[in-house]
């Protein structure tokens, strides 16, 4: 493995990264707001799956493909920010019940944001970018592990301080509206405050340079 200084400056750095607001985490936190929290942790649980592809993408240079294929990844991009756009606006369409509580089917709706969230996760080509030009800068070549098993084991910490960052996200966004709760008019202003959020986070990423 790297040399301790090595893996000091790693689990340093991939801290900073991990807790900067970013994508994962606006998508768990609108999961939260549209559906509660149980769906915002299953969300948060699909993209950690999800970013296991990218971790042996990685590991297997396959990562290199986006750069070598400029058109590959801007149509991997975009659809990737479509889908999240049609996300958004899915949450916009949904119907409430007659009280005008949002539906009760919270552990279908949770399967359903796993699912949805495996895939943002698996169509975001800069989180491949990411572990491609971030991982490489803490492999020791003359380590005794193979660097294929480098990046696999510090892919994985990296995706699981990630995956933290992203839990403590949703209970942030849980508390808020947990005080919400007992308002049906509240609720409807938070799942349509969750679909504007995948809305721009869909918008960003299609207008976002490579």
């Amino acid at each position: 493995m790297p040399s301790t200084e090595l893996l000091i400056a790693f689990f340093a750095t991939t801290a900073i990264f991990a807790y900067i607001p970013g994508p994962a985490m606006l998508y768990a936190a609108a999961q939260t707001m549209a559906r509660g929290r149980w769906s915002g942790l299953t969300a948060a649980l699909g993209i950690h799956l999800g970013g296991y592809v990218h971790v042996l993408a990685a590991a297997t240079g396959l990562s290199v493909l986006f750069h070598a294929v400029p058109p590959l990844y801007l149509a991997v991009k975009l659809v990737g920010a479509l889908y999240l756009i049609w996300l958004g606006v899915s949450l916009f369409r949904a119907k409430t019940q007659g009280d005008g509580t949002l539906p009760v089917i919270e552990r279908k709706s949770a399967r359903r944001a796993f699912f949805e969230s495996i895939t943002v996760e698996v169509l975001n080509p800069k989180t491949a970018i990411f572990f491609m030009a971030f991982l490489p800068q803490f492999i020791d070549a003359s380590a005794t592990f193979p660097v294929w098993l480098q990046f696999v084991v510090l892919g994985t910490i990296v995706n699981l301080m990630f995956s933290s960052a992203d839990i403590v996200c949703v209970f942030l966004a849980g508390a808020m509206i947990a005080r919400l709760r007992r308002s049906g008019r509240a609720q409807r202003l938070m799942q349509r405050a969750g679909g504007a959020v995948l809305v721009g986070l869909g918008v960003h990423v299609a207008l976002q340079k490579s």
